[in-house]
């Protein structure tokens, strides 16, 4: 087992991090950038070291520098947390050219699902059902032409996409030319990659991803599956499982699919696929996150689980110690996802407590937010043993949450969690369309 790990990452995921090492007896180093001197990852890890300014492409993402902190600090492994460098197949690789265990899969990996155009022919060979679409595309021309053979509308997707970038939704052919420069521009300068290729867009669907732990010994045991369909912008704002749009029946099928995906992928350590549901009940294979999601809690509560603990173990060499027939979800997990609109200092910071109650964040009162990195301040998370106790739980926590100073999206969460589609169970990822909250 590892006894120093370095944390590549910051904000709550860091702290989440830092968190299973101390309590799995290992040492942790953070790097912070200027703007977070103050930050509350870099006081409670054993060790910090700032790596650069206060852009993220000179500090979080600027892999030499993090490289040489793990090396002079004598950090044998590296988590990636999510974001940033976790799904870089070149940051993975050069962590194992200096000798340096990249907690999560191989480069190899990283790289062949990361291309969602070799991921879908991966798929499609192994007998995973894909969403109706294309190959990468030359040009728009040849975007529109394919388009009117698949039939409108369609979505314009970028191969190396992530993180709702390089997607646009296109109606009529009069659309594409735009639609198809505008996605392939936007995937260029976030992914250095501008490739993209097409997809049916499927109208009225559930997003449902399925947790997945794989070993070394090629086992894969499944989390069950989380509902992510209420999304704004692709974005994900709320999570939870199990899915009140997916049967037991169905649930053994998604996870019976997820785990022929890893095994075709030949994946190791924690990972997540994610699947379009429409009404029938046909489910497609969308894209594999190779890396932790924000949303993993609500599975670790479900399950029992730790997944970051043996996200550490497996990148050590050490087997699952349980078995699929071993995983039973049990009770409901809600996660809120709770998102700054405007930087400043928090001036007071109220977190709910109870059973099964708690609050994932870096906040702490005077704290200044800096504006350089991802909106989200962090994750109200609340279990309970059925989904109507689990709604008004997460109901009464984020009506207790107070985070002043900084303008945020809570009474607008409160908004969802209280709609009548929400609490049926009855929405998808067009949700937002749709929803207008009371006064």
């Amino acid at each position: 087992m590892f006894t120093k790990i370095l944390i590549a990452n910051r904000g709550e995921i860091a702290i989440r991090v830092i968190r299973a090492c101390k309590e799995m007896g290992i040492s942790t180093v953070a790097v912070y950038s200027e703007a977070d001197r103050d930050s509350l990852h870099a006081a409670l890890a054993d060790q910090a070291v700032c790596i650069g300014d206060i852009k993220a492409e000179d500090s979080y993402l600027h892999q030499e520098r993090i490289l040489s902190a793990a090396l002079l600090t004598g950090a044998q492994a590296i988590h990636p947390g999510y974001g940033f460098l976790a799904e870089n197949a070149e940051f993975a690789g050069q962590c194992r050219q200096h000798g340096i265990v990249f907690i999560g899969p191989s480069a190899e990996v990283i790289s062949q699902m990361g291309d969602k155009d070799c991921a879908r022919r991966l798929m499609e060979e192994n007998g995973v059902p894909v969403v109706p679409g294309t190959g990468l595309l030359k040009n728009w021309q040849e975007a529109r032409k394919k388009a009117d053979e698949i039939g409108y509308p369609v979505l314009i997707k970028a191969s190396a996409g992530g993180g709702g970038k390089g997607i646009r939704l296109v109606n009529s052919s009069e659309e594409l030319e735009q639609a198809f420069e505008t996605a392939s521009g936007e995937a260029e300068k976030a992914f250095g990659d501008g490739r993209v290729y097409l997809e049916k867009y499927l109208d009225r669907v559930k997003h449902i991803e399925v947790q997945l732990l794989a070993d070394e010994t090629g086992q894969v045991v499944c989390l069950g599956e989380r509902e992510c369909s209420i999304q704004r912008n692709n974005q994900k704002l709320i999570e939870e499982s199990p899915s009140p749009g997916v049967s037991d029946t169905l649930r053994k099928k998604l996870i019976e699919t997820a785990a022929k995906a890893a095994k075709a992928a030949g994946y190791v350590n924690a990972g997540t696929v994610e699947f379009l549901l429409d009404r029938d009940e046909n489910f497609y294979f969308m894209e594999m996150n190779t890396r932790l999601q924000v949303e993993h809690p609500v599975s670790e509560l479900v399950t029992g689980v730790d997944i970051v603990k043996w996200q550490i173990r497996i990148a050590a060499g050490v087997p699952l110690d349980f078995t699929q027939e071993d995983i039973e979800v049990t009770g409901a997990a809600i996660e809120c996802r709770v998102n700054a609109l405007s930087a400043g200092k928090v001036e007071f910071l109220h977190t709910p407590g109870g059973p099964w109650v708690r609050f994932d964040t870096f906040l702490y009162q005077g704290y200044e937010i800096p504006p350089y990195y991802d909106s989200m301040l962090g994750k109200m998370i609340v279990y309970s043993s059925t989904r109507e106790e689990a709604i008004r739980k997460m109901q009464a926590a984020m009506c207790e949450l107070i985070v002043d100073g900084v303008k945020n999206n809570i009474e607008d969460q409160i908004a969802i969690i209280r709609d009548e589609s929400f609490r049926q169970g009855d929405y998808y990822t067009d949700f937002l369309r749709y929803f207008e909250p009371a006064e």
